[in-house]
């Protein structure tokens, strides 16, 4: 820590290959301890290297190695590695992601935060041009209504495959629970990701589905104050002439002409 906080790439080196030289044939806890303190030491692959001189049975032993496995993996945006843990923590079944917190890169000044592992198995698979199977791991989610809303339209957001009559009833699902959770924000979200394919034009050339999520999209600006995003949706697909121009008005610039900006006096007056 002190070598990191002082930036001496000299020691935090030395300090990297003592720990590489280190003897791990004493059992999992000297390569765990040393596999950490590489990650610590910002040696995420030398960490890995470590880490596989073992292959634990199941247990508590192998869930700390799969763990450190993927530190060591994320730290070195190795992808497919970091993947390849959260699979083998998984065990086949990804719903048990869900509960496991894993901490993300600290940011300066900032406090620790965490994220399930299951969104984060969904990131790695994303960075690795994988969105289809990144959408069948977020649609395994069984958390929290809110939760589950967000997921699901993400993995709506990142199918390629998908029948025009599935996305929208995962859609649909995913607004009932979001609605149900009381989360207004994300299911404005919901509905614009199910516009944002829709043709600009008249509300007559949208679908059916379209045209139910763009009415509820118009109705929710209301509750949520989103004047600006009703204003924007009015002017794509002129659903109400007379309540776009109503908007236009509202959110007029105050500097432009007839805006509510305070004037400066005119310098000809005394």
């Amino acid at each position: 820590m002190q070598a990191r906080a002082a930036a001496d790439a000299v020691q935090l080196r030395s300090l990297q290959d003592r720990l590489l030289a280190l003897p791990t044939d004493q059992g999992l806890e000297p390569v765990l301890a040393s596999a950490d303190a590489l990650v610590r030491c910002e040696a995420p692959d030398a960490a890995l290297t470590v880490l596989a001189r073992r292959s634990p049975a199941p247990g508590p032993g192998r869930r700390a190695w799969l763990l450190l496995q993927w530190r060591a993996a994320d730290a070195g945006l190795d992808h497919e590695r970091a993947a390849q843990a959260l699979r083998w923590l998984a065990d086949g079944d990804p719903v048990r992601l869900q509960e496991v917190s894993l901490p993300l890169a600290p940011r300066q000044g900032a406090s620790p935060q965490t994220r399930s592992a299951l969104d984060q198995l969904a990131d790695h698979l994303e960075s690795l041009g994988r969105a289809d199977e990144a959408a069948v791991v977020l649609l395994a989610s069984r958390g929290t209504p809110e939760s589950d809303a967000r997921r699901w339209g993400r993995a709506v957001a990142l199918s390629t495959g998908l029948e025009p009559d599935l996305r929208d009833s995962l859609l649909e699902r995913a607004l009932e629970q979001a609605a149900a959770s009381g989360a207004w924000g994300l299911v404005a979200d919901l509905l614009d990701q199910q516009l944002a394919a829709a043709p600009s034009g008249p509300i007559t050339q949208l679908s059916a589905a379209e045209a139910q999520a763009l009415q509820r999209r118009l109705r929710l600006s209301g509750r949520i104050d989103d004047a600006y995003g009703e204003w924007l949706l009015q002017r794509r697909f002129a659903a109400d002439p007379a309540r776009a121009a109503q908007l236009d008005r509202l959110l007029r610039s105050p500097r432009d002409p007839g805006g509510h900006a305070v004037q400066p006096p005119d310098p000809s007056l005394p």
